[in-house]
């Protein structure tokens, strides 16, 4: 994810959420709003010194209301530091009220450069060196697409080669969900205050962002337990949210009681997936692994790994029902085709899990399968199976298209989990979870990067997913645990070799790391897991 700050708080909130908070912190705390507006200006101008301490001169975009009223404070203490600052606004001055119009009045008194956004024109004319613009245009109140010169002002901001800073949420962005109202500000980096907007760390959300900072404008904590305070229906997690719950294996381990998985995909020239599947498995520390696919992937499989079992439904001693006895979680999806073989594979699989009711991890092509016999499937759902989804395959098992689902991707999760029950991911840029143990909650994880848009990966996050899962994991601490390492795997790749060129494979090593580690204060140490 885009770098931060400062630690990000774990509870997110909606937008309408925050703006309690701030009505609760006024009414109740006895903090005034023009002095959360200084503040919010304060922050601001501190993120910009240490982003860009060079900077000499601000351009500062203002809307109406508190958002517009940021922007005055922000040029107003940026001219007392020294640093020229000029004001564009998109409403009228003299028809702000309240907090925003006393902050303008702190704009003028200081001498503050103040005139009316005229046309786009602004991106075209040389600006002096050293120069940043600032979006206090439309914050979280938007709930329409753009319109008139707000349109024309975004476009200026994005079309010019000096970087901007986002106050709250950059103008165009829904808060809520992480999609532009058609037109969005990209900024260089976002200072948001009180609360994490949820729809900040998802979807679209991360191409208009950049950094995300934080600041709590010196909010007493006692203000987000008030008994008036809204609830937050998304929690973050990350790498540091999970290690420390995995215990370390005892002395005496056995592969037998580390678990056996046993991936089933691999149609006819697709028998990398499940490959990538079963491998990811073994380095995440399940006992055994198995795979069930086309025969001829035999050699190639035992040529790369052959601590693997491989088993070929063409082989004259192939019994799929025995074999499936012996495992403790079952895969069914990587590479399985949308045929015959694969439509049996995925009855018969489904059939075993209900019958042992052992964990079932339903991923990729057997998605599609699932969708496609919606009718028979959704009777036998069951709270032991996970959902992989990426938004193609949400789409179809919602019977919905892949933008809707992007459009409100709280919405969609929410809605796989409550039709097709279990623990479900929607996989993506801040990746979310909901289980069948806390279905009111849904888990962000904000760990990974634009790297993971690769073949693969979700192949070695279901081989990880299993292989929790084999070793005691609950479904749903499994899912959450394994999307955080995955998605850390991908950053601390990254962080070496860069995003572009990343291999799903290339995660293995940092996952075995990983998950041999814990994490406290700052501090590694070996926790002997794997």
């Amino acid at each position: 994810m885009a770098e931060t700050t400062a630690p990000l708080p774990r509870q997110l909130y909606e937008s309408k959420a925050v703006g309690q908070l701030d009505r609760l912190a006024i009414s109740h705390f006895d903090i005034s709003g023009f002095e959360l507006m200084r503040r919010a200006g304060a922050a601001c101008l501190h993120a910009v010194r240490k982003r860009w301490p060079l900077t000499a001169h601000l351009v500062v975009f203002a809307g109406a209301g508190n958002n517009g009223g940021d922007g005055y404070v922000i040029a107003a203490l940026a001219k007392e530091l020294g640093i020229t600052s000029e004001v564009l606004y998109l409403s009228p001055p003299e028809q702000l009220a309240g907090d925003a119009s006393r902050a303008y009045q702190m704009a003028v008194d200081v001498g503050a450069e103040i005139r009316p956004f005229v046309d786009a024109a602004f991106a075209l004319r040389g600006h002096q060196p050293n120069t940043l613009l600032v979006d206090a245009m439309l914050g979280t109140g938007l709930s329409r697409l753009v319109s008139g010169d707000y349109v024309h002002a975004i476009r200026a901001m994005n079309a010019c080669q000096a970087p901007v800073l986002a106050v709250d949420v950059p103008s165009g962005l829904n808060a809520d969900t992480g999609e532009p109202f058609d037109e969005a500000v990209s900024a260089a980096q976002t200072m948001t205050f009180i609360a994490i907007k949820q729809g900040l760390l998802t979807g679209s959300a991360l191409n208009y962002t950049g950094d995300l900072c934080f600041d709590d404008l010196g909010l007493p904590e006692a203000l987000y337990s008030h008994a008036q305070a809204p609830v937050p229906g998304v929690k973050r997690i990350d790498i540091n949210s999970v290690l420390g719950g995995l215990s370390p294996r005892p002395p005496a381990s056995h592969k037998g009681k580390c678990g056996h998985v046993m991936v089933i995909g691999g149609d006819k020239g697709y028998g990398g997936a499940p490959l990538m599947a079963a491998e990811a498995s073994l380095r995440s520390g399940a006992g055994l692994v198995s795979v069930v696919s086309r025969s001829e992937h035999r050699a190639g499989f035992l040529a790369r790994r052959p601590e693997l079992m491989m088993h070929g439904t063409e082989d004259d001693d192939f019994y799929f029902d025995r074999l499936l006895q012996r495992a403790s979680v079952l895969v069914i999806g990587p590479g399985l085709g949308l045929g015959p073989w694969g439509e049996e594979l995925l009855r018969i699989s489904l059939q075993a899990a209900l019958k042992k009711s052992i964990p079932v991890i339903i991923d990729a092509d057997a998605l599609t399968l699932l969708a496609r016999n919606s009718a028979n499937y959704m009777s036998i759902k069951k709270d032991t199976w996970i959902l992989t989804p990426h938004p193609g395959e949400a789409a179809r098992l919602l019977n919905a298209t892949a933008s809707n689902i992007q459009l409100n991707r709280f919405a969609a999760i929410r809605a796989l989990q409550y039709d097709w029950g279990g623990s479900c991911l929607l996989k993506g840029s801040g990746s979310l979870i909901s289980n069948a143990v806390e279905p009111d909650l849904i888990e962000l994880c904000s760990e990974g990067n634009a790297g993971m848009a690769t073949a693969g990966m979700g192949d070695v996050l279901t081989g990880v997913i299993a292989a929790l899962l084999a070793q005691g994991l609950p479904p749903a601490q499994a899912l959450s645990y394994a999307v955080c390492i995955h998605g850390e795997a991908a950053d601390l790749c990254a962080g070496v070799s860069g995003q572009k060129g990343l291999l799903a494979t290339d995660l293995l090593p940092q996952i075995r790391h990983l998950l041999n580690v814990d994490r406290v204060d700052g501090f590694e140490f070996e926790t002997g897991y794997v």
